[in-house]
């Protein structure tokens, strides 16, 4: 059997589930490449030493990559092609494991992609008066006094 290119995949993907877009797929793709070069930046050893990054670190490279992208159009983006919490993203990955696109360590599971930040709180605060610029995960915090 010949292999299959990843269009093919995610076209399998989609006849299984529906949930999410197509374009899910290929954001997601593209958001763990960003994730990476990212770390590359950052911390060059750890990346040579492992090219994997963890639930987390791939959540917070996709949302930067997502804001990179899409500015405030970021959550309609992500809601349109499916996505609204950050348990899609973990649904996501592991269909791409489960045809060995990606690949996982023993530690990963999907519930390392559970409630790390909110939405609106993530895509859509930044963009609103007086919201912050996110450089890591967001946080709930309380209105200066």
């Amino acid at each position: 059997m010949q292999d299959l290119d990843f269009s093919e995949i995610v076209d399998l993907i989609c006849r299984e589930d529906a949930r999410y877009d197509r374009k899910a797929y290929l954001f997601v793709r593209q958001g763990l490449a960003f994730t990476v070069s990212n770390l590359k930046k950052s911390d060059p050893d750890r990346v040579r030493q492992s090219p994997h990054v963890s639930g987390r670190e791939l959540l917070e490279g996709m949302r930067a990559y997502a804001l990179e992208q899409y500015g405030p159009m970021a959550k309609t983006v992500l809601g349109s092609w499916g996505i609204h919490r950050c348990s899609d993203f973990g649904d996501i990955v592991f269909s791409l494991i489960e045809y060995n696109i990606f690949s996982k360590t023993d530690n990963d599971r999907r519930e390392d992609f559970a409630d790390i930040y909110d939405f609106d709180e993530a895509f859509v605060r930044p963009f609103q008066p007086g919201g912050r610029k996110l450089s890591g995960p967001p946080t709930k915090t309380t209105e200066p006094v």
